[in-house]
C-alpha cells in the first residue's frame, strides 16, 4: 500500500482564528453567563467586612471556613429590612450572581437577608433593646409616677379598634367623673409609629393632661412591629407626662414597654391602673377581641410581588442593572475619596504637631537677649567712631580759627597801625586821596577817632 507522501497527499490543520477581548467586553460576556445560569439563588455564610454606605447601599462579605463572596444589597431592599445586619451574624441570603465590572470581582446582588435561626423581626427587638438598655432608657430610676387621681387621661390608639372600648368600658364603670381625650392614630403599619409619636408630643403640648396611654390589641410580632420603633421609644423617654403602655396580649412584650413609666398587660388593666387609688380591683377582665384584619397587609404583599415580576421584564432588568451599577461605583468613588481625605488630614496633622514641636522648643528670650548683646556691642563701636570723629574736627576746628585769627586785620592794628578812611567811607591808601581841611576816620586797635587834614 502506498504511503500518503508517495501519493502526493499534504495534511494541513485548519488555522485557529484568535479573538481578542477587552476587559470591558470579557467581563460583561462573563456577567451575563453568570448572571444566566445563577439568577435566583440562595447563599448562606457569616457576615464580614460589614460597611452601609450613605446613600442607603449594604456592602458586607458572606464567608464560610474556606470561602468568601462579596454582597451588595441595593437601598430600595435594604430599608425593607426588619432587623440591623452586623459582622459574625449567619444569615441566609437570596438574589443573584453578578459580577462587579470595575474591579472584576464576582458578587452576589442581595434582594432578600434573614437571620439563620431567628426570625429578622425578633433579632432587630433583640438589637434594639440591648441597645437602649445600655443607653439607660429601661432604667427604674427615671421612670416617672403614676398620678394617683388622674382628672384628665390622654389616649392614643386607634378610635376603630376593640382596645379603645375596653378602656372606656372600665373607665365608665370604675370613674364616670374622667374626663378622656383620644389621639387618633394607627397602631399598625408603616405610619403607625409616627402617628403614636405625633399623639405623645401633642399630649405634651396640652397643659391640663396628667397620664398617657398608648394602647392596641393584640397581634403578631408583625402587628406589634410599630412599638418597637425607635424612634417612637425615645419620645416616650422624652415625654414629660407619664406613660402607661397597653399593647397586644399580657405575654407580648414591645420596646415601647420597656421605656414607659408603666406597663400594663391588657388594656383594661391599664383603665384599672389609671384609676387603681380610687376604685379598688372588681371584675376580672374580659379577654380581648381577634386580631385585627391583615387585608391591607395582604394587598401589599400582592402588589409587591406584581412589581417583582414587572422588575423581571430584560428591558427593565438592564435599566436596573446600569443604575445600580452606577451607584455601586459612585459608593466605591465616595468610600476611596473619604480614606485619601482621612489620610490627607492625618498628614497634615502631623505636620502642625511637629511645628508645634518646634515653636514649643525656640527660646525667644535667648533669641532676644543675643540681639541685645549685639546691639550694646554696635552701640559703643558707634559711640567711640562719633567720638574720634569730633575729636578731629575740633582740632581741625581749632587749627582754622588759629590760622583766621592770624590773619585777621585787628592783629596788624594791635602792632600800631591804623586805617585811614575818607569822608565817604573810603581807605584812603594815598595822601593824594584828601586835601587840607578834608575830614578823615582813623581806626586803631581800640577804637576809631576822627581828625582834619592839614598840609
Amino acid at each position: 500500500m502506498a504511503e500518503a507522501g508517495q501519493l502526493g497527499f499534504t495534511f494541513q490543520s485548519p488555522a485557529v482564528t484568535r479573538r481578542v477581548w477587552t476587559p470591558r467586553t470579557l467581563m460583561s460576556s462573563v456577567r451575563t453567563q453568570v448572571e444566566r445560569e445563577y439568577g435566583d439563588i440562595w447563599v448562606e455564610g457569616e457576615i464580614s467586612n460589614f460597611r452601609p454606605a450613605e446613600s442607603g447601599h449594604l456592602y458586607f462579605t458572606l464567608k464560610d471556613d474556606d470561602a468568601q463572596l462579596r454582597v451588595v444589597m441595593f437601598r430600595t431592599q435594604a430599608r425593607l429590612l426588619r432587623f440591623r445586619p452586623e459582622n459574625g451574624l449567619q444569615v441566609i441570603a437570596r438574589g443573584r450572581v453578578t459580577i462587579y465590572e470595575a474591579r472584576g470581582e464576582l458578587q452576589l446582588s442581595a434582594e432578600y437577608l434573614e437571620p439563620k435561626g431567628a426570625g429578622a423581626l425578633q433579632v432587630a427587638f433583640e438589637q434594639l433593646k440591648a441597645k437602649l438598655q445600655a443607653e439607660g432608657l429601661f432604667d427604674q430610676e427615671r421612670k416617672k409616677q403614676i398620678p394617683a387621681l388622674p382628672k384628665r387621661i390622654g389616649i392614643v390608639t386607634s378610635p376603630r379598634g376593640a382596645a379603645i372600648q375596653d378602656i372606656l368600658n372600665i373607665l365608665r364603670r370604675r370613674h364616670a367623673g374622667v374626663n378622656v381625650i383620644i389621639y387618633p392614630a394607627q397602631v399598625q403599619g408603616e405610619a403607625a409609629a409616627v402617628e403614636v409619636g405625633a399623639g405623645i408630643k401633642y399630649f405634651n403640648r396640652t397643659k391640663d393632661i396628667d397620664v398617657i396611654i398608648l394602647t392596641r390589641g393584640g397581634g403578631s410580632m408583625e402587628d406589634l412591629a410599630a412599638f418597637n420603633d425607635e424612634a417612637l421609644a425615645r419620645t416616650i423617654a422624652d415625654s414629660r407626662l407619664p406613660v402607661i403602655t397597653a399593647i397586644g396580649h399580657e405575654t407580648d412584650f414591645t420596646i415601647a414597654d420597656f421605656v414607659a413609666d408603666l406597663r400594663a398587660p391588657t388594656p383594661s388593666a391599664a383603665a384599672e391602673l389609671v384609676i387603681q387609688s380610687r376604685n379598688e380591683l372588681e371584675d376580672s377582665i374580659a379577654s380581648l377581641r381577634e386580631r385585627l384584619s391583615r387585608a391591607v397587609r395582604y394587598q401589599f404583599m400582592l402588589a409587591r410581588q406584581a412589581l417583582n415580576d414587572l422588575a423581571q421584564h430584560g428591558a427593565m432588568a438592564t435599566i436596573r442593572d446600569a443604575i445600580t451599577r452606577r451607584q455601586q461605583r459612585l459608593d466605591d468613588l465616595i468610600y476611596r475619596l473619604g480614606r485619601a481625605y482621612e489620610s490627607n488630614s492625618l498628614r497634615k496633622r502631623r505636620r502642625l504637631e511637629v511645628a508645634a514641636t518646634r515653636l514649643r522648643h525656640f527660646d525667644l528670650r535667648r533669641v532676644l537677649s543675643g540681639m541685645r548683646r549685639e546691639i550694646d556691642a554696635r552701640g559703643g563701636t558707634l559711640r567711640a567712631a562719633m567720638q574720634n570723629l569730633l575729636l578731629r574736627r575740633a582740632a581741625r576746628l581749632g587749627e582754622a580759627s588759629a590760622h583766621l585769627e592770624s590773619l585777621s586785620p585787628v592783629k596788624i592794628l594791635e602792632r600800631g597801625y591804623a586805617l585811614v578812611f575818607d569822608v565817604s567811607g573810603k581807605l584812603v591808601k594815598d595822601p593824594a586821596q584828601v586835601k587840607s581841611g578834608d575830614e578823615i576816620t582813623a581806626r586803631v586797635a581800640k577804637g576809631t577817632f576822627g581828625a582834619v587834614v592839614k598840609k
